[in-house]
C-alpha cells in the first residue's frame, strides 16, 4: 500500500498555542519527519494556518488528533503525496 508522504492542510486554530508549539507536537508522531505551519489570516480569537507535513508514512488520523487535541480544526485537505516518492505539482494552462 502506498504510504502518505506530504499533507497540506487549512485549518483553524486558536492564538494559543502558538504555532511553534503546535510544530513541536505535530514533529513527534512517528513518520513524520518535517512541519511548516503558516498564519495567513489573524482574527481576534483564531487564526488561520497551513499546515504542510512530510515524512515517510504519515497517519491523517494522528495528525487531526493532535490538531483538534490543540483547539484547532481541519477546513480541507489541499494536497495529498503519496507513494514512493514526493512529487510537486506540475503546472498547467489553467495556472
Amino acid at each position: 500500500m502506498g504510504r502518505v508522504r506530504r499533507l497540506v492542510l487549512d485549518t483553524l486554530k486558536p492564538h494559543e498555542p502558538d504555532i511553534i508549539e503546535v510544530s513541536e507536537r505535530l514533529s513527534e508522531l512517528p513518520g513524520i519527519s518535517a512541519v511548516n505551519i503558516s498564519i495567513y489570516e489573524m482574527d481576534r480569537k483564531v487564526e488561520n494556518a497551513k499546515i504542510t507535513v512530510e515524512g515517510e508514512n504519515i497517519s491523517y488520523s494522528h495528525v487531526l488528533a493532535i490538531i483538534e487535541e490543540m483547539g484547532g480544526a481541519v477546513h480541507s485537505i489541499d494536497e495529498v503525496v503519496a507513494g514512493k516518492m514526493i512529487i510537486d505539482d506540475a503546472v498547467t494552462p489553467q495556472d
